[in-house]
């Protein structure tokens, strides 16, 4: 087969609306490597968007699945319930930040795991309205994007969204917002459209992640804490993205010294199977009463195993501190390029969420087609990179964070060349 043959195909049986980042259509993969139909070899430097943090295929948690295979694939955990199943609940709500008694449920995708926190908040608060970012992203289900701040694509031709979501400003350095102009746009809602009364959550990204890997800073995520406190309203932390070491800790929440009331997970969760959690406050989490909550396949038993191994994994390999040292590498990296590529005009995140920002350098305008030959450059020397950003002009960086060394030292000497590549075109 060859990918172009494939590509045919699918251009007559799959939806338009699903989009493609590239042509390569995956054989096998292992760790931080991928091949394609045709026997290409690919570093990949996406992880399914942070999902495989744990690299491809893992043997741990490949064990751990295949173990459970042999005992059962499903059941419904509302029918049929499974230890493990109530174990990595008892970890995730040991793991995630807070000093108060926590409670834990399962889903299978990030956005389910959205919509959850919101019925939970709303169940336990009686209020209705919640409070979001602009630039931020929190699934394509109709609460899901109506929570995100971006129009295209991912709200555009959907008609109206759900009533009673509010958006303001998200701190970003390099575009001069500030915290207190968030802030201030939280008060100006306050002012103008909204009684506080009325509020049952807000949620935010500590990073952002398809708005451009904008880390959220310790004096906004403070003030949130406070106001929320202030106001009996629910503070929620999408750590979809950020969650299981890619910040350099287990959650990038732990980085502010403030915990959120309800936390939401999935990508990295479950190295590569479909599943998500919602962890927060056991009163909040018992709001609802019995059957509100849940999913045929939520908490999957082989999600769930894959899950257990992953936190294993995590600690047995120190996967924290080594994406503290990767992402320190990489920006090392990416600094030396700035005196030959003035377009990089910002470079940032925590551990190994890294990304870099492109700007026209006569204009200062976001320059989406530089980025776009970045990645383009990249993917031809046999780097996946991934765009983001409401401009689509900023490169961030996923990779598995079990890359080996040598892997790890090749993508960023092809990184360097895609740069230069795309400075002469």
């Amino acid at each position: 087969m060859k990918n172009a043959e494939v590509a045919a195909r699918r251009e007559s049986a799959i939806a338009r609306g699903v989009g493609m980042t590239t042509q390569i259509y995956a054989d096998k993969a292992l760790n931080a490597e991928v091949w394609d139909i045709e026997g290409n070899r690919y570093i990949d430097f996406a992880a399914g968007i942070a999902v495989v943090n744990t690299g491809h295929r893992h043997p741990k948690i490949v064990g751990a699945v295949t173990e459970q295979l042999g005992r059962f694939t499903h059941t419904c955990h509302q029918v049929l319930p499974y230890e493990n199943y109530i174990r990595l609940a008892e970890r995730l709500n040991a793991l995630v930040p807070g000093d108060f008694q926590k409670k834990t449920i399962f889903a299978t995708t990030g956005a389910e795991a959205v919509e959850n926190a919101i019925k939970i908040a709303r169940s336990a608060t009686g209020r209705n309205a919640v409070i979001a970012f602009g630039g931020a992203f929190h699934g394509r289900t109709f609460m899901g994007m109506t929570l995100t701040g971006k129009v295209e694509p991912y709200k555009k031709g959907f008609g109206a969204m759900m009533p009673d979501v509010f958006h303001v400003p998200f701190p970003q350095e390099i575009n001069k917002i500030t915290t207190e102009q968030a802030m201030e746009g939280i008060q100006k809602l306050f002012k103008n459209d909204l009684d506080p009364a009325r509020v049952a959550a807000i949620i935010f990204e500590p990073v952002q992640g398809e708005g451009g890997f904008y880390p959220a800073p310790t004096d906004l995520v403070k003030a949130l804490r406070k106001l929320c406190d202030e106001n009996g309203i629910v503070m929620i932390a999408d750590e979809v993205q950020t969650g299981f070491a890619r910040t350099g800790q287990m959650f990038a929440m732990e980085a502010h010294g403030v915990a959120a009331d309800i936390t939401t997970m999935a990508k990295g969760l479950g190295g590569g199977l479909p599943i998500s959690a919602v962890t927060g406050r056991a009163d909040l989490m018992d709001a609802s009463q019995p059957g509100g909550l849940g999913g045929t396949y939520a908490g999957n038993p082989l999600g769930v195993a894959a899950a257990n191994a992953v936190l294993d994994v995590i600690e047995e390999e120190q996967l924290c501190a080594r994406a503290n040292e990767l992402g320190s590498r990489l920006k090392q990296k990416l600094e030396s390029l700035r005196a030959t590529t003035p377009e990089i005009v910002d470079i940032r995140g925590p551990g190994f969420m890294v990304a870099v920002e492109f700007a026209n350098p006569g204009t200062g305008a976001p320059d989406a087609g530089f980025t776009g030959r970045v990645r383009l450059e990249a993917l031809q020397r046999g780097l996946i990179l991934l765009t983001c950003g409401v401009y689509g002009n900023v490169v961030r960086f996923l990779a598995p964070l079990t890359i080996p060394e040598a892997h790890f030292t090749e993508a960023l000497a092809i990184l360097e060349e895609a740069v230069a590549a795309a400075r002469q075109g």
